[in-house]
């Protein structure tokens, strides 16, 4: 969401891993040879360059210059652009001129030299990728040295992200490579590390003259605060040996649920789909009397087994478990006869030493004879990495969704089909959209809710926009019972209501915000209340059980009368914001109590936000239009000192005001959940002594515990880490700086009003710049503009240097997405001063 990806550019290497000699045999064109002009056009673009000046070919020269070229297509795939030039017919200068730079290769970046390596440790290709990608990332893949070192990383990360520990015997070896690009792929997502040795292998446990390489996962992000018995994180090594393909499975497998609990038969529990399908599975019965022990059990189990096996426990109350009571374990060994084989065991040591001796015959089988992975095999890897969504649809691709609960709509049976129901609720889709399959998922998983409900009135229904395009792109008009515009972006989700113009759902598509949101819309909006009794059940109404979340926001419109002409714009903001917000509408002698009460005039609305409980509504002045009294409403809405998180960033963002951001971290002790206390008390003053200045301003604040994403905003902003507690001025309408409160000065409230004044004197210099927020196509397969263009007769070699050119360009800006720390997503350059400005584009 938030955060960098990479992902997309594995399927490319994993293919590269497969196809193996092939691809190296054709990369040879990659190769640039590059002449002054074009050298120092390519360097002043500021393009990454990797680049060896060639004067005198010796064997040696030549050996190299061969794993150059092999190295230019996969390097290619980073950004890097990989050449030489021909010092014998054209000199370039300081680099041709001088015999030590002949023995050297240089790595460019940001329009310098960045790092000159030696040829004896780039001598063939997989040195050089992993040499320059461990230049390239070195900020983001850490070396450590010692134990002290190893524990201060957990230490820090411990609550926010897992770490990744490789240990390789020499550096440029095959090994070391598959770490490099591994990290490149998931360097947002985990903190990697890397050692070649050293006290650090004795507290793994290998001997320190071990020549095998080793990959360790450290679970740090869900183990933190006083539940952690032990100072280092719990770790589970890798058992495979270390190649891409083994190492990304791997940290899949880190993925899958430490226990999965079902409810049926071991022998019809589907086996375990992509990526978990060399995996065995590993069952546990448990009964209800022994529940808790027996969740105990598998859980410790379930460690003991991380990286070797899944667990689940199986609940034998079910009536679908049939396994005889005897039986207290079973198990299924992948790609053999996806057989459950049931067994009575005694003990943790006995589960291992069956899963070991299982191993050994499967390994036994495979160095017997194994045949190739075919192209359907290496199609599963390729598109299972594009991104997380587009994998679990790739994955799932062969399992049809149980659509009985909602009801399918076309062009015969549309009008028919709506007519029925008060409220219908329509999906819009597109059966080949990664995003709406998924969607799709959880749409039918509210549709069995509302099934199982006594909601009256309610029909979700979908549209498949792939076969009915008539229907999807029509617009549909106000002669219609139910208009709406035609739909151009998927998914889309309408509220369709008899005589009324379409609502458009534009909130989060998980299961609880739809959920919620649809219950919200089957009240009227607005309720029409004419007794005291009335307004006091609306107010205090306790929400419907099945409505999850927080109790909702309430709004109250007084009139003097049904026909008061602000009725009507009450009426337009109340459509608007049904779903959301309950509404409600109070007229005559009632109104002008309640006015007299809250000492108002007539008319008015009162806004009841959901956080303030203890507070009296807030009163607004009717306005003279809807989007006005849209817009104080929002505001009134809104937290004094909101915490940004996922789902309330949008409306954080709509008050279009400035970020006065606080960034604190997770609490660790008590000592740590005083101190984030003190910090929002110190907060909610400076609203308070801000006074009219703070107007510009929305004072939020962000929990990196809760919202990890929030590292990739914080670490974008200056191009590293800052200490916590941070504090930033953003997001200014009129300003696309961005400026830090002094970390060495306390947050006091008066100190950052006073700091606020500088900032609006100009008298305080800016930390960095916003940047504008771009999407390019994450690859040249995707832009499918550009593949319209190149249709067009006589168009394919016109544009063939200027597309050569926009894909550069491309892969240079997503490549700019690695020059960071290991928590940005953004692109700095590395000789920037720590008072140069940075752009950025997370939040």
């Amino acid at each position: 969401m938030l955060v960098k990806s990479r992902v997309c550019f594995m399927a490319a290497l994993l293919l590269l891993v497969e196809l193996g000699e092939c691809a190296e045999k054709t990369n040879s064109s990659e190769l640039h040879q590059f002449t002054a002009v074009e050298f120092y056009d390519k360097l002043h673009s500021g393009k990454m360059m990797f680049v060896y000046f060639e004067l005198q070919v010796s064997p040696t020269i030549s050996l190299f210059l061969a794993e150059l070229a092999k190295s230019a297509e996969v390097l290619q795939d980073y950004g890097v652009l990989v050449g030489k030039a021909d010092c014998s017919k054209e000199a370039i200068y300081s680099y041709c001129t001088d015999q030590r730079q002949l023995h050297t290769a240089f790595l460019f970046r940001g329009g310098k030299e960045f790092l000159g390596l030696n040829l004896d440790t780039v001598f063939d290709v997989n040195s050089i990728v992993s040499e320059v990608l461990f230049a390239i990332l070195r900020e983001e893949v850490k070396y450590v040295h010692t134990d002290a070192d190893l524990l201060a990383m957990e230490k820090s990360a411990r609550g926010q992200k897992d770490l990744v520990l490789g240990y390789v015997s020499s550096l440029g070896t095959q090994e070391h490579r598959s770490i490099m690009e591994t990290a490149y792929v998931y360097g947002s997502k985990y903190q990697f590390i890397l050692i070649t040795g050293g006290p650090v292998l004795k507290h793994l446990g290998i001997n320190e003259t071990s020549q095998s390489s080793q990959v360790w996962f450290l679970h740090c992000q869900r183990h933190s605060g006083p539940r952690l018995t032990s100072v280092h994180c719990p770790l589970t090594r890798m058992k495979k040996p270390l190649t891409i393909i083994s190492l990304h499975s791997f940290l899949q497998l880190m993925e899958a649920p430490l226990v999965s609990e079902v409810h049926e038969d071991p022998t019809v529990v589907p086996p375990p789909q992509f990526p978990y399908q060399d995996t065995p599975q590993v069952f546990v019965f448990s009964r209800p009397e022994t529940h808790h022990l027996d969740l105990d059990t598998a859980t410790a189990l379930a460690w003991r087994l991380r990286g070797i096996a899944t667990l689940l426990l199986v609940h034998r109350q079910s009536p679908a478990v049939k396994t005889p009571d005897h039986y207290n374990l079973a198990y299924r060994r992948p790609q053999k006869s996806l057989e459950v084989k049931f067994v009575t065991l005694h003990n943790i040591d006995e589960v291992l030493e069956i899963l070991s001796h299982e191993e050994q015959e499967a390994e036994e089988e495979k160095d017997g004879g194994e045949e190739e992975e075919d192209e359907e095999d290496i199609e599963l890897h390729f598109g299972s990495l594009s991104d997380e969504i587009a994998a679990s649809v790739y994955n799932n691709r062969d399992t049809f969704l149980d659509m009985d609960s909602i009801t399918e709509l076309t062009s015969e049976n549309f009008h028919t089909v709506v007519a029925q129901s008060d409220l219908t609720v329509v999906l819009f889709y597109l059966k080949w959209d990664a995003v709406s399959i998924t969607v799709l998922e959880s749409f039918i998983e509210i549709a069995d809710r509302f099934a199982d409900s006594e909601v009256p009135g309610v029909q979700l229904c979908s549209v498949d926009c792939s076969e009915w395009t008539d229907l999807c792109s029509t617009e549909v008009g106000d002669s219609s019972p139910f208009p709406f515009q035609p739909i151009i972006s998927f998914p889309t989700v309408l509220m369709l209501r008899p005589k009324e113009a379409a609502q458009h759902y534009s909130g989060m598509l998980g299961i609880m915000a739809l959920h919620r949101f649809i219950m919200l819309s089957c009240q009227a909006s607005p309720v029409t209340l004419s007794s005291q009794e009335e307004v006091t059940s609306f107010l205090q109404e306790v929400h419907h059980p099945e409505l999850l979340g927080p109790k909702p926001d309430r709004m109250l419109g007084l009139f003097n009368t049904p026909t008061n002409e602000g009725v009507a714009v009450f009426f337009e903001a109340a459509k608007s914001l049904r779903g959301t917000v309950l509404t409600g509408l109070v007229t005559g002698t009632l109104a002008e109590k309640w006015a007299a009460d809250q000492q108002v005039e007539l008319p008015a609305v009162l806004v009841f936000p959901s956080w303030g409980r203890h507070t009296g509504p807030t009163t607004l002045s009717m306005s003279s239009s809807a989007e006005e009294l849209l817009t104080s409403i929002s505001s009134a809405l809104l937290h004094p000192l909101p915490e940004l998180t996922v789902e309330s960033l949008p409306s954080v963002l709509s008050v279009d005001k400035g970020l006065l951001l606080l960034f604190v971290g997770e609490e660790e002790d008590e000592a740590g959940l005083r101190q984030n206390q003190l910090l929002l008390e110190e907060m909610r003053k400076v609203v308070e002594l801000g006074g009219d200045k703070m107007e510009a301003y929305v004072a939020c604040w962000i929990h990196l515990g809760r919202t990890p994403a929030g590292l990739s905003v914080l670490g974008s902003y200056l191009g590293s880490m800052p200490p916590l507690p941070a504090l930033f001025l953003t997001h200014s309408p009129s300003t696309d700086e961005i400026y830090q409160y002094p970390p060495s000065t306390p947050i006091r409230a008066a100190s950052v009003v006073q700091w606020l004044q500088r900032i609006q004197d100009g008298a305080e210099p800016a930390a960095g710049m916003l940047g504008a927020d771009t999407w390019p196509p994450s690859g040249k397969f995707y832009d499918f503009l550009k593949v319209m263009d190149t249709e067009e007769p006589g168009s394919a070699q016109q544009q063939e240097p200027e597309e050569e050119e926009e894909e550069e360009e491309d892969k240079e800006r997503v490549k700019g997405k690695m020059k960071n720390t290991e928590v940005t997503g953004s692109s700095f350059s590395s000789s920037s001063s720590a008072a140069a400005a940075h752009t950025h584009s997370e939040l």
